[in-house]
C-alpha cells in the first residue's frame, strides 16, 4: 500500500498549494475518505489528519485504507456535513462554528475571550459537559469522535487595528457561526460568511476588508500578504471537531474500538503540538514581511469590554452551566 507519509514528504514545507488525495488504495481494500479544508504541512489539523491516515493504513493494512482530501479538494466545510450523512465521506473535522444547524452547545468554543489557552480548552473538553457535547448531534446523524486544537484567533484588516473602534465600518470574513457574526457586529463591523478557500481572494480583491483566524491559518493561507497587519487579540480559540456517522461506526464491527482508540491517541499527540505550530507560524509571518501588532493590557481590555455582551446573547442557547464550567466558574 502507498502510505500517506510518502505523499506528505513530497509536499513543500508549509505549502498552501492545493493538496490532492493520497494515492488510491490497493484493490480490495475498503476506502475511508477524510475531507478537510486546510493545508497539510505546517497546520495542526492537516498534520494530525495526515498522521492518522498513515497509522490507520498501517493498523488496518489489507482490509481498509484512508484517503485524505485536504485544502477543500473534495468538500468545503459548509458542504461536508451533508456529504458525511449521505455516506460520500466517512470523516471530517470542521470548525465547531459549522455545527449551528445541529446544536448550539458547540458555540461555547466561540464565545469571545472565554478561553485564554490550549490548556483551558483541554480542561473543558475533559469535563462532563465537554464530553456530552461529542454526542449532542447523534440524533442528526453526526457523532463527535474527538477534538483537534488549533490555537488563539487574531484579527487582521486592510488598515491598522488597535482599538475596537478601528474595525468600525469594515467588512470581515466570518465563518457560519452565529456567535462569530455577533462578535463582529459588536465592533460595528459587517460579517460576511465565506468558505476558507475563498478568503485570500476576497481579501485581495476587497470583497472583505479583514478576517480573523489563527496564526497557522493566517500563515498557510497567506492572508498576511493582503492585509495591513495582524493584531494579536487572542479573542477566540479555534477548535475542530472530528466527526463521523453512526452508520460508519456500526459498519466497523469488531474494529470499532480499535479505530476510536487510534483517533484518541493521534489527536492527543498532535494537540500537544498545536501551540508550537502556531508560534512557528507567527514568527514565519514576521520573517516574511508581515506586521504583527501586540496590544497593551489596556487596549486588550477595550476589546474584551466591547465583545462581552455576546456571552449574554447566546447564554440560553449554549446553556448557563456549560458556560460556567468552560469559564471555570463552576464549583
Amino acid at each position: 500500500m502507498t502510505k500517506f507519509s510518502k505523499f506528505l514528504c513530497s509536499a513543500a514545507a508549509l505549502s498552501v498549494m492545493p493538496v490532492l488525495a493520497q494515492a488510491a488504495c490497493d484493490g480490495g481494500e475498503r476506502v475511508i475518505k477524510f475531507s478537510h479544508v486546510t493545508a497539510v504541512a505546517g497546520h495542526p489539523k492537516g498534520e494530525m489528519v495526515a498522521a492518522l491516515a498513515e497509522r490507520f493504513d498501517e493498523q488496518f493494512d489489507g482490509t481498509m485504507c484512508m484517503e485524505v482530501f485536504a485544502n477543500s479538494t473534495l468538500f468545503s466545510d459548509d458542504k461536508v456535513l451533508e456529504a458525511l450523512m449521505l455516506g460520500d465521506v466517512q470523516l471530517a473535522a470542521p470548525d465547531v462554528g459549522k455545527f449551528d444547524a445541529y446544536t448550539q452547545k458547540l458555540q461555547v468554543f466561540n464565545l469571545p475571550f472565554l478561553f485564554d489557552s490550549t490548556e483551558a480548552v483541554q480542561a473543558f473538553t475533559e469535563t462532563e459537559q465537554g464530553e456530552e457535547i461529542l454526542m449532542s448531534m447523534e440524533g442528526s446523524g453526526i457523532i463527535g469522535l474527538g477534538w483537534i486544537f488549533n490555537g488563539m484567533r487574531q484579527f487582521s484588516a486592510n488598515r491598522p487595528l488597535v482599538e475596537p473602534r478601528d474595525a468600525a465600518g469594515l467588512k470581515f470574513r466570518a465563518t457560519t457561526s452565529e456567535v462569530t457574526e455577533a462578535m463582529i457586529a459588536a465592533l460595528d463591523a459587517t460579517p460576511q460568511a465565506l468558505a476558507f478557500a475563498e478568503v485570500y481572494g476576497a481579501l485581495q480583491t476587497g470583497v472583505v476588508d479583514g478576517q480573523e483566524n489563527t496564526w497557522s491559518n493566517i500563515y498557510t493561507g497567506k492572508f498576511y500578504e493582503v492585509q495591513d497587519g495582524v493584531t494579536e487579540t487572542n479573542h477566540q480559540f479555534l477548535t475542530y471537531l472530528i466527526v463521523t456517522s453512526p452508520e460508519f461506526l456500526d459498519s466497523l464491527g469488531d474494529d470499532h474500538e480499535a479505530f476510536t482508540t487510534l483517533v484518541d491517541e493521534v489527536s492527543a499527540e498532535y494537540n500537544a503540538r498545536a501551540n508550537a505550530a502556531n508560534e512557528a507560524a507567527r514568527q514565519a509571518i514576521i520573517d516574511n514581511g508581515g506586521t504583527v501588532r501586540e496590544l497593551t493590557d489596556e487596549q486588550r481590555a477595550a476589546w474584551v469590554e466591547v465583545m462581552k455582551p455576546v456571552w449574554k446573547r447566546f447564554e440560553a442557547d449554549i446553556g448557563t452551566e456549560v458556560i460556567e464550567v468552560a469559564s471555570g466558574g463552576a464549583d
